[in-house]
């Protein structure tokens, strides 16, 4: 009788500690995900970092918008291959499209951008101040026909400054190849600094006249 109670509290000591056991298990494999994905998370943004300060150094002295525009181009299409990029600019009381296509066939023309951005749509970009979608952009005003533009991934990036709105980035590209979310923080970084360089080269313009 005895060693049948005694092997009764055995049995319910372990069935216990293997629960605790499955709980803690539970607990550290949580605690090991969250690590993870710190970590992950740390490694982007030190890669975010990173992209910014080489994208810096790159144009860093560049006096000619032209120059300016071609190396920032470069830079912007090692962390989005393949992409085609617009920048639109304003001048006075109208606006300057600068195309750079890729080598890559997108079937849309530099007419097609022309027609579709009208001076309002830009005004309301510009004054959104965030990165616009293409359905954010059609809300905003723009033309053309959604299944021309369903065939591309794009995003139009606003180049502010609190008191001054530059223009912005129009980057494109096949829809099977979709600009993903990194990608998109990595060109977000870097607006600030592009809308201070175009602000200085189109300066040192003006004043050279």
């Amino acid at each position: 009788m005895l060693d049948k109670n005694r092997h009764k509290r055995i049995r319910l000591l372990l069935k216990k500690l293997n629960k605790e056991r499955k709980v803690q298990a539970e607990k550290i494999d949580i605690l090991c995900k969250d690590l993870i994905g710190a970590q992950r998370s740390f490694i982007k943004r030190l890669k975010i970092i990173d992209f910014k300060a080489h994208f810096y150094e790159s144009i860093i002295g560049k006096t000619d918008l032209d120059n300016l525009l071609c190396t920032s181009v470069e830079m912007i299409r090692e962390e989005i291959p393949k992409a085609n990029i617009i920048f639109f600019l304003r001048q006075a009381e109208t606006w300057e499209p600068h195309f750079f296509e890729s080598e890559q066939a997108v079937p849309l023309e530099k007419q097609f951008f022309e027609k579709s951005f009208t001076p309002e749509l830009m005004d309301n970009i510009c004054a959104s101040n965030e990165i616009c979608r293409i359905d954010d952009m059609f809300a905003m005003g723009l033309h053309g026909n959604p299944k021309d533009f369903g065939k591309i991934s794009a995003l139009a990036v606003p180049m502010n400054s609190p008191d001054t709105s530059l223009g912005f980035i129009f980057i494109y590209r096949s829809k099977e190849n979709k600009i993903s979310n990194y990608e998109i923080s990595n060109i977000s970084a870097i607006a600030c600094g592009l809308f201070r360089a175009i602000s200085s080269c189109q300066a040192l313009l003006h004043s050279s006249k």
